[in-house]
């Protein structure tokens, strides 16, 4: 029953053009597997409600209440003044300093979310007031933000792995590689087009006086710095697993918010519980449906019908790579990340291993491609949502924004495809 495993799929796309909420684009695909290629809607669901119950999905709300909590408790503040003291007398270095820091916050948080959220607010008026359109601003904190999807922890990466059955810890590090390039990348675009900003740099200081005013913001960072380095430590160092991990950074978040950096309020707390239940409930929906259409399209033999139909068009290991960038970059466009994962991942991962593409490389190439997706109209939700901190109009911000993918994302997404050694060198130095 190929037929009705495609024509569930075509009803799926249809919907999610038009702009039909997403659990029903999935629920319409779902009905037509039911009442079209014979599938079981009461085993299905409790299938799909047993794979929620697993402890690796645990550490998605974890590291979404982790992030929640970071972006009111001071922490994002803290990491932008140590950062900003390296590089805030060099033009274009406030732009790095935005760049680096939703790296870091990556690290932290596990969400692309999160950047946008704890930095814009603080960054984006200061990089006007030094001289910084105020859209280009929203735009490379909105596309830097991109940075929380692909440094490990990556929420993305846990459902990957889980939904593939691939180390998680593999494919962390597997995103690594590319979210650091696309980290210099960003950085490098930004000084050359700062040049032409009318921008204001502060006062130049003697080495002594760099020393001391570096010394005492690194001294005040130290918390915030410590808890990327608990976290992947805690992970790679075989003492954690993900979940606990990110059960470990929400513990620590608290008393740093509440006592070192005092941001944090009990009303905070509240605020942040109530948001970041908000967003793993719409996650666990979106999973839930997804999953199910997925593997009911998995029944169906989909996959293999999959790379038969594409092997007969061509065999070419290059022009099959650039398909599946082209079409994992298009979905990314309209649904989130999670969702395109678990729909796509079972269905490519024969394609892929019949053309030697590993599950830890393709885990690199779905999530440099998906991530993309969070500023690309017309989802976008990153965007969207930097448009609203930044208090600009999302037609200002798309321009710059676009650019800088053409410029600094577009070539580590054909290098993470090309390139192996990009995706796979820090997992081979591992031992995965």
């Amino acid at each position: 029953m190929v037929e009705s495993a495609l024509l569930a799929f075509g009803v799926l796309v249809v919907l999610l053009t038009l702009g039909v909420p997403l659990p029903y684009c999935f629920g319409g695909g779902i009905m037509v597997m039911v009442f079209v290629g014979g599938a079981t809607m009461k085993g299905a669901m409790l299938w799909g409600f047993g794979q929620l119950s697993s402890p690796v999905l645990l550490a998605i709300p974890l590291f979404v209440l982790a992030g929640t909590i970071m972006s009111s408790s001071g922490i994002a503040g803290a990491l932008l003044k140590f950062v900003d003291v390296f590089v805030s007398r060099i033009k274009g270095g406030l732009g790095v300093v935005a760049t680096v820091s939703c790296a870091i916050i990556g690290a932290i948080s596990g969400s692309g979310l999160t950047g946008i959220a704890a930095i814009g607010p603080i960054l984006i008026p200061e990089m006007e007031r030094k001289g910084y359109p105020r859209a280009y601003a929203t735009a490379l904190i909105a596309n830097s933000s991109i940075l929380g999807l692909l440094i490990p922890p990556s929420v993305t990466m846990i459902v990957y792995g889980w939904v593939t059955d691939t180390s998680i810890l593999a494919c962390f590090l597997a995103t690594l590689g590319p979210g650091l390039f696309i980290m210099a990348a960003f950085s490098a675009t930004n000084l050359v087009w700062a040049r032409k900003f009318p921008l204001v740099l502060d006062a130049p200081v003697s080495f002594g006086g760099f020393v001391s005013e570096a010394s005492s913001r690194a001294l005040i960072a130290v918390p915030a710095l410590v808890m990327p380095v608990l976290i992947l430590g805690g992970i790679y160092g075989g003492v954690m697993t993900p979940t606990e991990a990110a059960a470990v950074s929400v513990i620590y978040a608290l008393p740093v918010g509440f006592f070192i950096y005092r941001g944090l309020t009990m009303r905070a707390l509240f605020d942040a519980g109530k948001e970041a239940g908000t967003a793993v409930g719409a996650i666990m929906i979106m999973i839930l449906f997804s999953l199910i259409l997925s593997q009911m399209l998995v029944l169906q033999n989909a996959p293999q019908a999959l790379v038969d139909t594409i092997f007969g068009f061509t065999t070419d290991r290059t022009l099959l790579l650039i398909l599946v960038n082209v079409m994992l970059f298009l979905l990314g466009m309209v649904v989130n990340d999670i969702t395109a994962i678990i729909l796509v991942a079972p269905l490519l991962m024969p394609l892929m291993q019949a053309i030697d593409v590993s599950p830890v490389q393709f885990a690199a190439i779905i999530g440099v491609n998906t991530a993309m997706g969070g500023v690309t109209p017309p989802y976008a939700s990153i965007l969207y949502l930097g448009a609203r901190i930044g208090k600009v109009k999302v037609t200002q911000v798309i321009r710059p924004a676009m650019i800088l993918l053409v410029v600094g994302y577009l070539p580590v997404v054909f290098l993470t495809s090309f390139w192996p050694s990009l995706s796979l060198a820090i997992p081979t130095f591992f031992g995965y």
